[in-house]
């Protein structure tokens, strides 16, 4: 649903407003709220079972929320109330992309066609819904090489130009990562969302991985994800939200989400009560 033009700072892309998701007796987020601003690399972390993916799943559309609203502004300065659209209208009309925890892409697929797929619906659209493309009318012919030089353009930032007729399947697993974000860049994303990009990746692949996630922020295209890898976050993020227990514990720059006893004490797993004990070993310089 849009709501016009008049109603949020220019600098929020994202902004999440007392978001709750509950799945029968379970509160999995809980009155959870931040924002994300435009141009920057905002990272969701916190332990396991906190509630990130299911923070994700309500921004992109595949759950809809208890209560709460989520509101994308476009740089024209349209507003969408995200729990309120389709999901595949989310990416559409709101132009949010995602990656999941699980690589999908079509593996017995080129690795130029996965980013060609990406660009279906404009591709449809220029044939007419067939007939145009079969007769190859100039609109089609130019959407056509539009789209494959697109494709190129994000193989060349993912540094996969070499295996473009190569299957998606024989690619190496950080490669695969990479294909998958170009793939989601193709469909022309304001907000890119990547769920756990860096998880299985050895150094050399997250540093490749890092390379790609500032080329994609330098193209003026708002970043958020949810990463377990700390040092992927506290290298790339400019903006660092920590969830526990489907709340909201810590909220700011990664220097200081680090230095928080709260998001300490919640990755040691200690209790409530011994916060206190890890501000003074802080304030000491012991830990």
């Amino acid at each position: 649903m849009s709501l016009g033009t008049n109603s949020m700072s220019n600098d929020t892309i994202l902004k999440v407003e007392h978001l709750s998701m509950r799945f029968g007796g379970l509160m999995a987020i809980n009155d959870f709220s931040f924002e994300a601003k435009r141009g920057e690399i905002t990272a969701l972390i916190g332990p396991n079972g906190a509630g990130k993916t299911t923070v994700f799943n309500c921004i992109t559309g595949f759950y809809k929320p208890t209560m709460g609203m989520i509101t994308l502004t476009q740089r024209d300065g349209e507003h969408y109330l995200l729990e309120r659209l389709r999901d595949f209208e989310i990416t559409k009309l709101a132009r949010v992309s995602r990656t999941f925890q699980n690589i999908r892409l079509f593996s017995g697929l080129t690795v130029l066609e996965n980013l060609l797929v990406a660009q279906h619906n404009a591709l449809m659209k220029a044939s007419g819904y067939t007939i145009l493309g079969l007769l190859g009318l100039p609109a089609y012919r130019k959407a056509s090489a539009a789209a494959i030089d697109k494709a190129k353009y994000w193989l060349d930032k993912a540094n996969l130009t070499e295996r473009a007729d190569d299957p998606a399947g024989d690619l190496p697993y950080g490669a695969q990562r990479r294909l998958e974000i170009a793939r989601a860049m193709c469909t022309g994303p304001e907000l890119l969302c990547l769920d756990e990009p860096a998880a299985g990746l050895n150094p050399r692949e997250s540093a490749a991985l890092n390379t790609l996630l500032h080329s994609i922020r330098d193209e003026g295209v708002s970043i958020l994800l949810i990463e377990h890898d700390m040092s992927v976050v506290m290298e790339i993020s400019d903006h660092v939200v920590v969830l526990e227990y489907g709340q909201k514990i810590s909220d700011g720059t990664p220097d200081h989400v680090k230095n928080d006893p709260k998001v300490i004490a919640a990755y040691l797993g200690v209790e409530d009560d011994e916060v206190e004990e890890i501000e003074e070993q802080l304030d000491e310089g012991t830990i």
